[in-house]
Formats: C-alpha cells, sequence, structure tokens
C-alpha cells in the first residue's frame, strides 16, 4: 500500500461545503491529479493527507486565509464579453472564467451589458471557511518528469 508523501502523484475527488451548502462538487469526476508536497493544493489540505492511502477520506476545513482570502471590497470590474471563456448563458450572480494574461480566472457576473460585462474579480469561493471532504482514488510514485515539472501528468501527459 503506497502513502501519500512527498514527490507522490495523488488523485483525488472532492467536494467543497460552505456550513451545508455544497458549492462544489467534484466526487464523481476522474479526480484532481497533484503531486504532493509541492504546493499543488491549498497546504492545510495537503497537510491533512499526508499519511493516508487509497480508499481513505479525509475532512479538512479552511478558513479564508488558509483558502480563497479573503473578499476586496472595490473589486469590480467592466470587461469585454470577449474575454470570457464561455459567451452563453450570461446572468447576473454566474459564475464565468474570464481569460487573462495569467491564465484564466474565475468570477461572478454583476452586470451583463451588449459588449461588457461587469464582474467581481474576487474568487467565488472568498471570505468563506470551507470544508474539503476527499476521497483519496489512487496514489502513486511520481515520474522523473513530473519531478522535474513540478507537477503531476494525466494519463496524457503534459499539456505545456
Amino acid at each position: 500500500m503506497t502513502i501519500i508523501s512527498k514527490d507522490k502523484v495523488v488523485s483525488i475527488n472532492y467536494q467543497i461545503y460552505d456550513g451545508e451548502q455544497l458549492l462544489e462538487d467534484a466526487s464523481s469526476s476522474d479526480g484532481l491529479l497533484y503531486l504532493h508536497g509541492r504546493r499543488g493544493i491549498f497546504p492545510t489540505l495537503e497537510s491533512a493527507l499526508e499519511g493516508k492511502s487509497v480508499g481513505d477520506q479525509v475532512t479538512a476545513t479552511l478558513t479564508p486565509d488558509e483558502g480563497y482570502g479573503f473578499r476586496k471590497e472595490n473589486s469590480i470590474e467592466r470587461v469585454s464579453i470577449k474575454h470570457l471563456v464561455s459567451k452563453k448563458n450570461l446572468r447576473p450572480g454566474a459564475m464565468v472564467q474570464l481569460e487573462t494574461p495569467q491564465g484564466v480566472r474565475d468570477a461572478v457576473l454583476v452586470k451583463v451589458g451588449k459588449f461588457n460585462v461587469d464582474i467581481d474579480t474576487n474568487h467565488p469561493f472568498a471570505g468563506k471557511t470551507l470544508r474539503f471532504d476527499v476521497n483519496v482514488v489512487a496514489v502513486r510514485d511520481a515520474s522523473a518528469e513530473e519531478l522535474s515539472h513540478g507537477h503531476a501528468h494525466g494519463a496524457g501527459g503534459h499539456n505545456h
């Protein structure tokens, strides 16, 4: 039995809760892959998974400073609709993904216009104390390539 430790590739399924409200459900997905000990997930969650093995279930609670941070006031920005990953079903309150020079970011729509949208650039989970319910799906040794890149690669290799 392989246990989770530094430089192991770990696959997890999870659910994220704010109190009793389910915010995200990745419990039936193929799993999130990460390279343990390389800060690919929140440190508090990584610590809770240390020493666990396939089939183990872990619950970890993260305060805002351990998770997505605190909400920042005055974080409303107007951006062109062309910068949204998906332009369908745009309505206030919807979570969207925004293409930025630093990569894709999550945001919440505040107002939708013909050519522009106003978005709240806080992460949708910012300011929340979150409970992660995690199931360990797989644990394996990292390949030399994964170790040199500093992150896990999926079944098809890396995409960067």
